[in-house]
C-alpha cells in the first residue's frame, strides 16, 4: 500500500493504518453522534417545558371557567367515582394516588354535599360502595360543558390549519399518556411479584 507521502507500507502497517482511519472516522461519526443527542436532547426539553407550562395554564383556565366550590383533589376524585362506579375508598385512593385519610375526607365532603353515595359494600362490612348521585353526574356534565364551551371559544379565534394541528396533538398526546400509563402499571405488575 502507498501512503499519501509516497511511501510505501507492509500489509501489517497498511492495516494499522487503515483501522487508525476507521477508528477515528467511527469516533468522529460518534462525536457528531453525541453533539447531535445533545441538541436533540435540549431540544425535547425545551418542547417538555413550554408544553408544561402551557397545558397547566390551560388546565388552570377551564377550573377557574368551570366554577364550583369543589376543590381539584374532589373534583378528579368524583370524575373518577363517575367513572368506575361502583367502588370502595381504598379503590379510589388507589386510582386517586392519594392517602387513605385524604380520600375519605374527600369522600366525607362529597357524600354531605349530595353528589355521592355511600351502600354498604356486600364483601366487606367495614366498607362502602360509593357512587355518583343525581346531582354529582350533573354537577361534573355541568363543569364539562364550561370547560369544552371556554376550549371552543378559544379554537374560534385560530386559523383552520391551527385547530386541526392542535387536534393532531391531542390525539398525539393521549396516545402517549395512555401508552405511557400502560408501561407504568406493567413495570408495577412485574415489581409486584418480584423477591425482595
Amino acid at each position: 500500500m502507498v501512503t499519501t507521502s509516497g511511501e510505501e507500507q507492509g500489509p501489517t502497517e497498511a492495516q494499522d493504518t487503515l483501522n487508525k482511519r476507521q477508528t477515528k472516522t467511527q469516533t468522529m461519526r460518534q462525536t457528531q453522534s453525541d453533539t447531535s443527542s445533545e441538541a436533540e436532547s435540549a431540544e425535547l426539553l425545551e418542547t417538555a417545558s413550554r408544553l408544561r407550562l402551557v397545558v397547566t395554564r390551560t388546565a388552570r383556565k377551564m377550573r377557574q371557567e368551570a366554577g364550583g366550590d369543589l376543590t381539584p383533589t374532589s373534583l378528579a376524585a368524583l370524575a373518577s367515582i363517575q367513572r368506575m362506579a361502583p367502588l370502595t375508598p381504598s379503590e379510589l385512593s388507589d386510582i386517586e394516588d392519594v392517602s387513605r385519610p385524604t380520600i375519605t375526607r374527600v369522600v366525607n365532603n362529597l357524600f354531605e354535599a349530595g353528589l355521592i353515595r355511600r351502600d354498604p359494600d356486600p364483601r366487606d362490612g367495614r366498607s362502602w360502595l360509593i357512587s355518583p348521585t343525581e346531582a354529582g353526574d350533573s354537577y361534573l356534565a355541568e363543569r364539562r360543558s364550561r370547560k369544552s364551551a371556554y376550549m371552543a371559544e378559544m379554537l374560534a379565534t385560530l386559523e383552520p390549519e391551527e385547530v386541526e394541528t392542535l387536534s393532531r396533538a391531542a390525539g398525539i398526546l393521549d396516545a402517549a399518556l395512555r401508552n405511557r400509563n400502560s408501561r407504568t402499571r406493567e413495570h408495577e405488575r412485574e415489581t409486584a411479584g418480584a423477591p425482595e
